[in-house]
């Protein structure tokens, strides 16, 4: 007879494991699964609980001090910023629920790539020297404001909601953006949850003594928090006596649903409902009126009858009228070309020669990238052939009553690209407008998240910023990110149809005058790369800390 194999039976004597070294990964998993995603999403619009910001990284960055397993560590991050990102860009699917899908997964895996850092970095700190403590969470934090930077060119860029834009409507903090960009917000931010959770793990697992019991990591965050606040007061404090009257401006909110904006039989109502709001927002005697983004259902600098509808509007109005609309090149040539355009047209001379074209395009909804090889797919805006991008700012100068007023504007999503303000502003723009038609994905967090980033491009350019899109979110943003007035109706919504007149004013101090970061740019984004370079290289070579004995209940690593 055969010996029976020791492995066939098990031992009736042996010990069996206790259940949290079996589990105890799976539990610290699913916790941080869900501490993370819903602190994370609460933390951005349509939520606008800017707080859970200062936290939402706390629990993943506790768990990597304990050196959870790899695999498990990195599969629950991914699918934690995952589902992030899918429940951000929900309203997506208006339009594509494969595209929510794949953007989902792309922004999730990217951001992923950040605690793929955390994880080797933050389990090697505890015992470390203080300097190279401090070194190693400032590089993380650099770390974070780079993958920022990244998505904003890689595969043509969509730097949608950086975590920067969680604080749109909390200007106390949001100042240190004249001088480095939204990143660095999104730094202190990261700096922050990083310092708490260095703190909490010298609290909880290394519990020292005394003043032993500091935390250097979480001083230093709390120390740039102070500066961001201080520079709020500098800059806000006593700031009434600084504004003067700057211009008296209407905005036209048609509200036109995307499913009729191009259905030829639908066009002359769409014209008389422009008719109608734009003969209402003249009775309120404003410098200028100003239209959404690709308002009209022909194009205007292309279709002569739209032309002269649109002119003989404006001079029935007797007021200047920005508006958007496609603007078609050389109409049928070999050569034609469509552009997405904002135009000014005055009551005197009608439309003008020059306008704006779009400089980013959304990719398949006005172009198809990568045409030879995606030719058989079809972008999802059903007019004309893929648009051509502008090439320059090209700002408008609209004739006011006490003067001239230059204007520098952003078509669609243009808003979220800071170098886009930022080039506007050195073309001499003293207003940025932002012309927009969120009506594509319903009414649900797409314009709140969208009008953030108007809030980060005023605070970064010093500029007012009006908004008006064609169901909302419009309104005006001041120099400091301080959103002045919002167009809503009788149930406090801003999806509505209507028109509003707004009077802006503009702090003195900035007429004329260039914030730092309008002079120098993504500066900080270098020093970023620099600084997490040599925390990553200095971790490298120090030598390990001393070997200090392993409190006994530590969660132990999973294979």
């Amino acid at each position: 007879m055969a010996a029976p194999d020791a492995n066939s039976a098990a031992d009736p004597y042996a010990e069996r494991p206790a259940f949290w070294p079996r589990f105890g990964g799976w539990f610290w998993a699913a916790g941080v699964f869900v501490l993370t995603a819903v602190g994370t999403v609460m933390a951005f619009p349509p939520f606008n609980s800017a707080e859970f910001a200062y936290i939402a990284l706390v629990p993943a960055l506790f768990w990597a001090y304990l050196r959870p397993a790899w695999r498990l560590y990195l599969g629950t991050m991914f699918a934690a910023q995952v589902v992030v990102w899918f429940a951000l860009l929900f309203w997506l699917h208006h339009v594509t629920w494969g595209g929510l899908v794949l953007l989902a997964l792309f922004m999730g895996g990217l951001t992923g790539v950040w605690f793929v850092f955390a994880r080797w970095m933050l389990p090697q700190l505890p015992g470390r020297a203080i300097p190279l403590r401090l070194l190693a969470v400032l590089a993380l934090a650099a770390g974070w404001v780079v993958l920022e930077w990244v998505r904003g060119w890689l595969f043509s860029g969509f730097p949608w909601l950086p975590l920067a834009a969680s604080q749109w409507q909390r200007s106390t903090i949001l100042q240190l953006a004249a001088f480095t960009g939204a990143g660095g917000i999104s730094f202190v931010l990261v700096m922050l949850n990083l310092g708490m959770a260095a703190f909490a793990h010298r609290l909880i697992r290394e519990k020292p003594t005394g003043l032993n019991r500091r935390s250097q990591e979480f001083m230093l965050a709390l120390f740039l928090l102070i500066v961001c606040m201080s520079l709020h007061v500098q800059e806000t404090f006593n700031r009434g006596r600084f504004n003067r009257d700057f211009a008296r401006l209407a905005l036209v909110q048609p509200y036109v649903p995307q499913a009729v904006k191009w259905n030829p039989a639908d066009g002359p109502g769409i014209l008389r409902t422009l008719e109608e709001l734009t003969l209402e927002a003249a009775r309120t005697r404003p410098d200028l009126i100003i239209w959404p983004e690709a308002v009209t259902p022909w194009a205007v600098r292309g279709d002569a009858r739209v032309q002269e509808f649109v002119e003989s509007l404006v001079a029935r109005a007797g007021v200047p009228l920005v508006l958007g609309s496609i603007a078609v090149e050389g109409r049928g040539a070999a050569d034609e070309q469509w552009f997405n355009g904002v135009m000014l047209v005055t009551p005197d001379f009608g439309l003008q020669p020059v306008y704006y074209a779009k400089r980013r395009l959304v990719p398949f909804g006005e172009f198809v990238p990568f045409r030879p090889v995606l030719g058989w797919i079809s972008k999802f805006v059903e007019v004309g052939d893929d648009f051509v991008p502008g090439e320059d700012p090209r700002p408008l100068v609209a004739g006011l009553r006490g003067g001239t007023l230059v204007l520098g504007p952003l078509l669609c999503y243009e808003d979220i690209f800071p170098g886009l303000a930022v080039s506007s502003v050195r073309s001499g723009s003293e207003l940025l407008v932002v012309l927009t038609n969120n009506g594509w994905f319903g009414e649900g967090g797409a314009a709140y998240q969208h009008a953030a980033h108007s809030v980060l491009r005023a605070v970064e350019t010093r500029r007012p910023v009006i908004r008006v899109g064609n169901g909302g979110w419009s309104g005006w943003i001041d120099e400091f990110g301080a959103v002045r007035e919002v167009m809503t109706d009788g149930n406090d919504s801003v999806y509505f149809r209507g028109t509003r007149t707004l009077d802006l004013t503009r702090d003195v101090r900035w007429i004329d005058r260039n914030s730092f970061y309008v002079e120098h740019g993504d500066w900080f984004v270098m020093v970023c790369l620099a600084l997490a370079a040599a925390g990553y290289a200095l971790l490298r070579l120090a030598p390990p800390p001393a070997a200090a004995p392993r409190p006994a209940a530590e969660v132990t690593e999973l294979s």
